[in-house]
């Protein structure tokens, strides 16, 4: 041991395995972080050491020994890789890595991301790496604010209870002036969607500026709910260049009474916590576009994946989070799918390989994320979407209700038929993924508008395999 503790303190450069990141015999506590890393070592180098590697580069290491390390109680402060799992029939391996709570800032997304990923996705003895999962431990759950309302409250402040919600993204995105903007979304309110939202890329450009749309689409929303009686509402997103433009127009849009805004993933983190407390303080919901995830999110090897992007976002918190739609024409293997759901509305969940949930996680009392379905969905799939994901849902139709041959509200029409008719034959017990085409075809005789969307979109379908599936699959019992 003695010879162990001079080695560590020997000028030059040591493995990380003997600088102490790897330990196997490491008891995790209740309060730290640990992460999963997906690892790729580069070849010839160990995999415990690339593991160690990781703890040390994602905690308090550099390439070579320093003495500096003698002025802190090290030990306290490193990461520690304890566990290292091969994945079976690749080069990968899973690497599991403890770190200690006071590591990080209380309640700063920024600082936890910039702690775990922050340097050492570009270390050269990994060809890839990529963070699959985390477990925030409850200690540090409970210094967030999380989501500013949660599903409970949304439901109550919008008084629509028992059915996924229904929107539908402004088509096109780009080029409408601000009126002819504002009739696609009373048009889409009246026919009987709940909300209309902007879409990521809609903010103030030469041929809308953002306050002409705000007004169009609030005059818009206020005659679809003098029309219908119902709570209606038009994400406006409110995403600009700076903290004060976001400010700025997010006030603009309470004043002329919006229950919601939006912003895009890509303002960054602390933005996102900003507006955050901001909607909690102002009574507004907060709508999250994950724009510009897929960049890092997508491939299987290297990158974050987008469960760990949903629990800091629920975290940040965000009421609405885009989470897939596995049936549409975005990325999304089935069980992955159903991982995000379960980290935006669980509370207290155990680890669910199946699902890629590589740990348990307690959320406490904290409030739930509404996850957003959109992307190449349409009126034919309500069944396997209701199957899917339940009813604490947003499905959005874009194309499936601007795109009706009948006109926009007739393509909202369509769609809030298909959810109650299928909403009611669940409640009646009956199996809707398999009964689902005879329960809309039912449905469509009394409904032209349905029948119409039906007759369209029936052969649509985006069947291409999932670059993102778990590493395990259920084994078939007979």
């Amino acid at each position: 041991m003695e010879q162990d503790a001079k080695k560590r303190w020997a000028s030059g450069v040591i493995p990380y395995k003997e600088m102490g990141y790897w330990q196997p015999d490491y008891e995790v506590k209740d309060t730290d972080v640990i992460a999963a890393f997906r690892v790729v070592p580069q070849e010839g180098i160990d995999p415990e050491e690339a593991a160690a590697a990781v703890a040390g580069e994602s905690s308090t290491a550099t390439w070579t020994v320093v003495w500096t390390d003698r002025l802190t109680t090290y030990e306290h402060y490193q990461g520690k890789a304890f566990r290292v799992d091969p994945v079976p029939g690749t080069d990968q391996y899973i690497a599991y890595i403890a770190y200690d709570i006071d590591l990080f800032e209380e309640g700063s997304i920024a600082n936890l991301a910039s702690s775990i990923i922050g340097n050492v996705f570009g270390f050269k003895a990994l060809k890839s790496l990529r963070l699959e999962d985390m477990r925030i431990p409850l200690h540090y759950v409970k210094t967030f604010q999380g989501p500013a309302h949660g599903i409970v409250m949304e439901r109550e402040m919008l008084n629509k209870y028992g059915r996924p919600l229904l929107g539908a993204t402004t088509k096109p995105k780009l080029g409408l002036s601000a009126r002819n903007y504002g009739r696609v979304v009373y048009e889409a309110l009246r026919g009987g969607l709940d909300f209309v939202k902007d879409d990521e890329n809609i903010n103030s450009q030469p041929f809308m500026r953002w306050r002409d749309r705000f007004l169009y689409a609030m005059e818009a929303v206020h005659r679809a709910m003098a029309e219908t009686g119902e709570i209606k509402g038009h994400y406006l997103n409110v995403t600009g260049a700076t903290m004060e433009d976001i400010y700025e127009r997010a006030e603009f849009a309470k004043e002329l009474g919006s229950v919601i805004v939006m912003i895009d993933l890509t303002v960054g983190y602390s933005a996102i916590q900003s507006l955050a407390k901001w909607a909690r303080r102002n009574s507004v919901l907060l709508h999250l576009h994950r724009a510009g995830h897929s960049t890092f999110t997508r491939q299987k090897t290297h990158g974050v994946s987008f469960r760990v992007i949903a629990k800091w976002m629920r975290l940040a918190g965000v009421d609405h989070l885009h989470a897939g739609t596995v049936v549409g024409k975005l990325e999304g293997d089935p069980n992955i799918t159903k991982g995000y759901y379960q980290t935006l509305r669980g509370m207290k969940y155990d680890a669910d390989p199946r699902l890629g949930l590589f740990f348990e996680q307690d959320w406490g009392s904290m409030p739930a994320v509404m996850p957003v379905a959109s992307g190449g969905i349409h009126a034919g799939q309500v069944h396997q979407l209701i199957d899917l994901f339940g009813e604490d849902v947003i499905f959005q139709f874009g194309g499936g209700t601007i795109g009706h041959p009948m006109g926009i509200a007739a393509g909202a029409t369509a769609n809030r038929v298909a959810i109650e008719a299928m909403i009611q034959a669940r409640n009646e017990g009956r199996d809707i993924l398999r009964e689902g085409p005879e329960i809309l075809e039912k449905a469509a005789k009394w409904s032209p508008e349905l029948r119409a969307a039906l007759d369209v979109w029936k052969d649509v379908t985006f069947n291409y395999a999932s670059t993102d599936t778990p590493d395990v699959v259920a084994t078939p019992t007979f």
